[in-house]
Parts: structure tokens; C-alpha cells; sequence
């Protein structure tokens, strides 16, 4: 049996395994940097309008960020706290969408 490297076990207690990486990984970890994007279009919309607001893309980010990480848990890991954790807030995130799609179509 191969030692742990010491560096993990000494400061972590776990070994540190490599990082695999195959095509669902890529489009898990794209779901989060996409989910994780809506944060940072929503702090740059808010100090330009010097309040708190959600822009537009918010709602797009969280939708497309959510589909892909629950592609990723539903169909690769098969993961129902993934699942779950990406199902419910999903209504909320098209219902969003929808609204700002019916107001603008109404300007025009």
C-alpha cells in the first residue's frame, strides 16, 4: 500500500487524488462558472446604478448555469441532492425570465 503524499495528510487529513477530467466534468464545471457569473453582472449592474438592482442577465445566468449543473448531477452523477438543488429553484429562474421577456416585448 502506497503512503498518502505527507503534505495532504499533515495538513489537510485527506489525500488529495489528481483531477480527472472528462466532457460531463467540463459541462458541470462550465454550469458553475455560469451560475457563479450572475454575482458578478449583478455587483457591476448595482454600483452602476449606485443600488441594489438585478439585471437582466442575472436571470439568464441562472438559468443556463442551473440547466448545466443539473444536466451534470441528473445524467453523469446521478446525484439527487444535486438534483434537487438544481430542480427547485428552476421554476423561479424561467417564471423571472419570462416576466422581463413579457415587459419588454410590451414596449416595443
Amino acid at each position: 500500500m502506497e503512503p498518502a503524499p505527507l503534505f495532504a495528510t499533515a495538513f489537510f487529513g485527506f489525500e488529495l487524488h489528481p483531477f480527472e477530467l472528462n466532457t460531463w466534468k467540463v459541462i458541470g464545471l462550465s454550469g458553475s462558472v455560469v451560475f457563479g457569473l450572475r454575482f458578478i453582472l449583478q455587483g457591476i449592474a448595482s454600483e452602476r446604478a449606485k443600488k441594489s438592482v438585478i439585471p437582466f442577465g442575472f436571470w439568464e445566468c441562472s438559468l443556463l448555469g442551473c440547466l448545466l449543473s443539473l444536466s451534470y448531477f441528473a445524467i453523469y452523477r446521478k446525484d439527487s441532492v444535486g438534483i434537487i438543488q438544481n430542480l427547485l429553484p428552476l421554476p423561479i429562474y424561467i417564471r423571472n425570465l419570462y416576466f422581463r421577456y413579457r415587459d419588454r416585448a410590451g414596449e416595443k
